[in-house]
Order: C-alpha cells, then sequence, then structure tokens
C-alpha cells in the first residue's frame, strides 16, 4: 500500500508544486489550503506524512503540528514543515510544536524526496516492530 502524503499550503502554485515534486513517486497525495482544512482531512484519511507550510492563514502550520502531534491518534504521523530561510526562528517553534524535519524554499527536489523516503521508512519499521 502506498503511503500517503498531505500537502498543505496556501498558496495553490506551492501545492501544486509540491505535488509535481512528488508524483510518479509512488505515493497517494491529497492537498489542503490551511491547518484547519488539513486537520479535516487527517480525521477523514489519516495520512502517512503531512508536508506543510508554517505561514498560512486560519491556521498556520506550527499550530496544526502541535495539535497532530498531542493527538493520540494522530502523533505518529510525520510532519515536515516547509519554510523560507528568514523564517528559521519560526522552525526553533515547529521543532517545540513537535515537527519531524524541515525545508527551505525553494524546494530542493533530491532533499524533499530523500527526507520523506528515510521519514516514511523509519514509520514503516515502527509499525512493523508493533506487529
Amino acid at each position: 500500500m502506498p503511503s500517503k502524503i498531505l500537502i498543505v499550503d496556501d498558496t495553490e502554485t506551492m501545492r501544486l508544486y509540491e505535488h509535481m515534486l512528488l508524483s510518479g513517486q509512488g505515493y497517494e497525495l491529497d492537498m489542503a489550503e490551511n491547518g484547519v482544512e488539513a486537520l479535516k482531512k487527517i480525521e477523514g484519511n489519516k495520512p502517512d506524512l503531512v508536508l506543510m507550510d508554517i505561514m498560512m492563514p486560519q491556521m498556520n502550520g506550527i499550530e496544526c503540528c502541535r495539535r497532530i502531534k498531542s493527538n493520540d491518534h494522530t502523533r505518529e504521523i510525520k510532519v515536515v514543515m516547509v519554510t523560507t530561510k528568514s523564517e528559521y526562528e519560526k522552525v526553533k517553534e515547529a521543532f517545540a510544536a513537535g515537527c519531524d524535519d524541515y525545508v527551505t524554499k525553494p524546494i530542493d527536489r533530491v532533499e524533499l524526496l530523500s527526507k520523506l523516503k528515510e521519514l516514511l521508512k523509519f514509520s514503516e519499521l515502527k509499525n512493523l516492530l508493533r506487529s
């Protein structure tokens, strides 16, 4: 079964760009426009990983990450934050909220795919050990 990735960004161009970067990699992809929509989608179709922008209206990525990681049913979901280099202070907040990793814009495809593959492999091994 392919890993599920939820792409969360308030900018349609970035959502489509990230979708394009991940297309053809064997992932099941879904998208959301903000943290509120992301949490609803997570309830309905729990992803294995969330690739999420930090700065968004309604609910930013840090608050959304905090809610994902504080919920017993979703805390195992890997969260990778997407940020600009000028938002480094926000990256520290994101790690404090529980994010698993981050990538900076402009996104380097090789770095992104490598990080996602590693995080998803770790989750898969952890699930195997539990069963």
